[in-house]
Order: C-alpha cells, then sequence, then structure tokens
C-alpha cells in the first residue's frame, strides 16, 4: 500500500484524482469520529467532506514530516468545532458508534453490548465539548498526548486534565446509571 506521503506528492506533480486515494482510506473512519464532535451523521459527514476540501486546497502545506492523518484530523476538528459554534444542535449520538470508545462492549453478551453501548452514549452525551474531544481523540483515536496538542492546539498539561476529568466524569456517570 502507497504511504499517504506518496499519495500527496502525486497530487502535489499533478495526479488530481490520487487525492481519492485519501478520501477512500480516511472518510467513513472520520465520519464515524465526527458524529461523536457534532452529534448526527448528516452534519458530521458534510464537516468531513467540506474537511477533505480544505486539504486538498492546502496540500501544499503539508510536510511530510507529519502524518498525514493527524493533520487531516486537525482540520477537521477545526470544522467541527465551527459547526458547533455556529449554533448546530447536538441530536441523539448513534450507539453503534459508540463500541469504539469502550472496548469491553464488544466482549460483552449482545445483550449487554447494546446496553452498554446505550449507557455510554447518554454518559459521553453529557460531557462538555472539550472533555468529549480530549476522550474521544485520546481513547478512541489513539494519539497521544503531543499528537492531541497539534490536533486541538491545547497545551499537553491540559489535555492530560481534560482527558482525565472526562474519565472521572463518565465513571460518575456510568456509576449512576448502574445503581438504578
Amino acid at each position: 500500500m502507497e504511504s499517504d506521503a506518496a499519495v500527496v506528492k502525486r497530487v502535489l506533480n499533478g495526479e488530481v484524482e490520487a487525492f481519492s486515494i485519501l478520501v477512500e482510506r480516511y472518510f467513513d473512519h472520520y465520519v464515524r469520529f465526527a458524529i461523536h464532535l457534532v452529534g448526527n451523521r448528516e452534519d458530521a459527514e458534510e464537516v468531513v467532506q467540506d474537511t477533505f476540501l480544505r486539504a486538498y486546497r492546502a496540500l501544499g502545506r503539508y510536510e511530510e514530516r507529519e502524518r498525514f492523518g493527524a493533520w487531516l484530523l486537525r482540520i477537521l476538528v477545526n470544522r467541527a468545532r465551527t459547526v458547533s459554534a455556529i449554533g448546530r444542535r447536538r441530536e441523539k449520538m448513534f450507539p453503534d458508534q459508540v463500541e469504539a470508545a469502550v472496548p469491553e462492549a464488544a466482549q460483552a453478551h449482545p445483550e449487554e453490548r447494546a446496553a452498554l453501548r446505550e449507557e455510554m452514549a447518554r454518559a459521553l452525551d453529557q460531557l462538555g465539548r472539550d472533555q468529549r474531544e480530549a476522550f474521544l481523540l485520546h481513547y478512541v483515536e489513539g494519539l497521544s498526548y503531543e499528537e492531541m496538542a497539534g490536533v486541538t492546539g491545547s497545551g499537553v498539561s491540559a489535555l492530560k486534565m481534560r482527558v482525565k476529568r472526562s474519565c472521572e466524569r463518565l465513571r460518575e456517570i456510568l456509576q449512576g446509571v448502574n445503581r438504578v
């Protein structure tokens, strides 16, 4: 499989149709991630499409030393923030997308897995935007704190605190659900 950097080089050398390789490589995964940020599939797909358009226009500024996926994710997070900032109302997250945030859900029995996904979706929905974003970048996308800092523009210590607080808050929320 050709590296992202090699595909970018092809595009920059005039082989514009090669950009579709990058779209195919990242589109579905980033739509699933964007759903967590903006709350619904329609807005998520729009954010991801806009992300690819902006990435294509800025491809000349992409530096090979960076992972293309992280660079693209930074654009996506900024677009999702803009969508949220202009007042788009968050809708209920799709429970099947939450499974990625809770690996144990994949090991549970089918009935337990569905209930756990539903609980996790509600719990994630109760986090503030910054905490939810930090949690998803760290635990779903698997980014290091340094990579997260590059994506969000926030400091490493602030991101560590957001992840810590999001975990604490999720624990509180989920323990409250189990007591009922």
